[in-house]
């Protein structure tokens, strides 16, 4: 029983995997960080890692068991992203879980507060003062508005796509 279900294929696992693997991709786009202005630190591939996730979640929340299904295995292959990066940049095992725990607050952190901001929209200054603490680290250098058209634009496409393909692992990703 217990083998039948570790064997048995798991469709949301493997779409999750594949979202995620589509927002680090977008996240590292070129255009982010050198028309933009985020920094590409650790703490700036953070914060556009965790957005493009956000961005994610917000699309598939409220379609149903399977979509939130897809959306926690999409967390979860955020988190293991998070995870192993730690572990490759050479943090000791009994310090990556403290620094997980305090990324998990951020995170849900982040999310609380960009679900506070769209809800805001069209008004884009709850979300323009979100981007320009987390994105650019309030440090009043970068185009917040940039990043922030960039974002509602990207929500926008993201929403426009059948949830049919989102439940595949296919999302297709604005070019920034």
């Amino acid at each position: 029983m217990f083998l039948d279900r570790l064997l048995k294929p798991r469709p949301a696992k493997a779409a999750g995997s594949k979202l995620y693997a589509g927002a680090v991709a977008q996240a590292r786009s070129a255009p982010l960080y050198v028309q933009m202005g985020v920094r590409d630190s650790l703490e700036g591939r953070f914060e556009l890692f965790t957005l493009h996730v956000v961005l994610l979640l917000e699309r598939l929340k409220g379609h149903g068991e399977s979509a939130a299904e897809l959306s926690q295995a999409t967390f979860d292959a955020y988190v293991r992203g998070l995870d192993d990066a730690f572990r490759e940049i050479g943090v000791s095992d009994t310090a990556v879980g403290k620094k997980m725990k305090k990324l998990a607050g951020a995170f849900y952190g982040r999310l609380k507060a960009f679900d506070e901001a769209v809800a805001g929209l069209p008004d884009q200054a709850a979300l323009t003062d979100l981007l320009a603490r987390t994105a650019f680290e309030e440090r009043g250098e970068g185009d917040v508005a940039a990043l922030t058209a960039y974002v509602v634009a990207a929500r926008d496409h993201l929403a426009a796509q059948p949830l049919e393909r989102l439940m595949q692992g296919e999302a297709q990703w604005l070019k920034a």
